[in-house]
């Protein structure tokens, strides 16, 4: 994500970097020290998707603070 966004890791540390879904929900986060995309807890597919064949979670990459 650090990488895709053109930040270096002590950028990461100087702004607030969130993964969220359509819902607001954080199920992702970005590791401030290398930058990459983790998840920040567990997802459930059966909750996230219900009956859904296929499973999509489509999140946005919001960045607070000077870039």
């Amino acid at each position: 994500v650090a990488k895709d966004l053109g930040l270096e890791s002590f950028a990461l540390r100087d702004s607030r970097v969130r993964i969220v879904d359509k819902g607001r929900r954080e199920y992702f986060e970005v590791n401030a020290k290398t930058g990459h995309l983790v998840t920040a807890q567990r997802i459930d597919r059966e909750q996230v998707c219900e009956a859904a064949d296929e499973c999509v979670l489509r999140c946005e990459v919001i960045v607070e603070g000077e870039m």
